[in-house]
């Protein structure tokens, strides 16, 4: 019986800690959806409606930016994203990257995690844009 009070105690936690305000919106600045580059490139990511802070700070409607880079499948976004070369982390509360991508079509996308890396409830997630990155 105690351990089924903690499963739910602990759950419940992660929800509390991974919720969002109902209006953020997470987007990016540059590159521009169809965009083409050459060699290495700057991404600035945007968010309104909530702020950014580093990973492990825990404050309400805050949270740090994650870049997923061509990936098809998302991970299960109740549990912290894993940190891969396809799912950049920006735990320092980083809000801008330069990045040098494989020449050929790739995608991006943002999610805001929380200070554990969790995607925030309900999800903040920009759209999935497209670039062409040149052979130099």
């Amino acid at each position: 019986m105690r351990s089924v009070f903690k499963v739910i105690f602990i759950s419940m936690c992660m929800i509390l800690a991974a919720s969002s305000a109902q209006a953020a919106d997470v987007y990016f600045i540059s590159p521009a959806d169809g965009e083409s580059t050459c060699g290495e490139f700057n991404v600035q990511f945007g968010l309104s409606g909530m702020g950014v802070t580093a990973a492990g700070y825990d404050a309400p409607n805050t949270g740090h930016h994650h870049l997923l880079i061509d990936v098809e499948e998302l991970p299960d976004l109740s549990l912290p994203l894993p940190k891969s070369e396809r799912v950049r982390h920006f735990g320092g509360g980083q809000t801008e990257v330069m990045i040098q991508l494989s020449p050929g079509t790739h995608t991006l996308q943002l999610v805001l995690g929380n200070h554990l890396h969790i995607p925030h409830q309900p999800l903040i997630m920009s759209e999935k844009i497209n670039i062409e990155v040149c052979a130099e």
